[in-house]
C-alpha cells in the first residue's frame, strides 16, 4: 500500500513538473503580432532582416512601408504628410484585422506610431520606440529640434527633404526624398487610452558615446522618463537594426513584457 502511494505521488510530481515545463516553453515561444514602422526616407526593406528573425522565432510581422517611400516611391508627392503616414499604419492594422499588436517605430516612425496609438489604442498591446522621436501632443518633429524648419537648401528643396547620398542609377533598395509636410505637421497625443499603454523607449548608443551623455541630451528619452516608460539601451548606431538585426529582434521581443512605472511626481 505504501509502495503504491509512493509511486502515485511520484507520478503526480512528474506530471506537475512536466506541465510547468510545457507551460514555460509555451510562454517563451508565445506568438506575437508585430507591426514595424520605419524611419524617414527609408522603407519596410530596412527592417527585412530583423523582421525575418522575428518570423523565425514564430511571430507574425508586418513591415509597413509609408506612402511615397520604399517600394511605394511612385506615390511620392509634396502633398504627403504625417497624417498620410498615420493613416497608412492605422489602415494596415484595421484592414488586416490585427489585435494585441506590438507596435514599433524607428526614428521618424516615432511620430507615426504616436498618431496611430492616439487613434486606435484598443488594437495595441505594447509600444516600442526604437531610437525614435517622442513628441508631446501638438508637436511636429521639427519642434523636437528647436521649433524651426531647417534652412539648408541642399537638404530641403522643392518641398522635399532630399537624400544626397543616393545617386542616380543606384539600385533599390535605397532611401528616397520625403515631403517636408511630414516633418512640420503636428501630431495628436491626448487619448487617455493611448496615454495608458505600456511603452518602451530604446536608445541606440554608439560605442563612442556614453549612456549618461545620451540621457542628458536626448529630449525624447527625457519625455519617456517623465511618462514612466521603460528605458532600454542598445549598443549601435542610429540604424542598429541593419548592424545587428538579430540583437534588435531579441530586444524587441524582450520589450513586450515591460511595464510602465508610475510617472515621477512634478517638482
Amino acid at each position: 500500500m505504501k509502495l503504491h502511494t509512493i509511486r502515485l505521488t511520484a507520478l503526480l510530481i512528474a506530471a506537475t513538473l512536466l506541465g510547468a515545463i510545457t507551460a514555460h516553453a509555451a510562454a517563451a515561444t508565445a506568438k506575437t503580432t508585430f507591426v514595424v514602422v520605419h524611419g524617414a526616407t527609408a522603407g519596410g526593406w530596412e527592417w527585412k532582416r530583423t523582421g525575418q528573425f522575428l518570423t523565425d522565432d514564430g511571430h507574425t510581422v508586418y513591415r509597413a512601408t509609408l506612402t511615397g517611400l520604399g517600394e511605394r516611391m511612385h506615390l511620392n508627392s509634396t502633398e504627403v504628410n504625417l497624417e498620410t503616414h498615420i493613416n497608412d499604419v492605422v489602415n494596415l492594422i484595421l484592414f488586416e484585422d490585427l489585435h494585441d499588436v506590438v507596435l514599433t517605430g524607428h526614428s521618424y516612425g516615432g511620430m507615426v506610431i504616436t498618431g496611430v496609438i492616439d487613434r486606435i489604442p484598443e488594437r495595441i498591446r505594447h509600444v516600442v520606440f526604437l531610437d525614435a522621436a517622442v513628441p508631446d501632443d501638438g508637436m511636429s518633429i521639427w519642434d523636437l529640434f528647436g521649433g524651426q524648419s531647417p534652412a539648408d537648401p541642399t537638404r530641403f528643396a522643392d518641398g522635399f527633404m532630399q537624400v544626397p547620398w543616393v545617386k542616380p542609377g543606384d539600385k533599390p533598395p535605397h532611401s528616397v526624398k520625403q515631403s517636408i509636410k511630414c516633418f512640420n505637421q503636428p501630431v495628436s497625443y491626448k487619448n487617455p487610452a493611448a496615454l495608458a499603454l505600456p511603452v518602451t523607449y530604446v536608445a541606440f548608443v554608439p560605442k563612442d558615446k556614453s549612456v549618461e551623455e545620451r540621457a542628458k541630451t536626448d529630449k525624447s528619452w527625457q519625455r519617456a522618463v517623465a511618462r514612466g516608460w521603460t528605458i532600454r539601451t542598445f549598443p549601435g548606431g542610429h540604424v542598429a537594426q541593419q548592424e545587428d538585426p538579430r540583437g534588435v529582434a531579441t530586444l524587441i521581443e524582450q520589450s513586450v513584457s515591460d511595464v510602465n512605472k508610475p510617472a515621477p511626481a512634478a517638482k
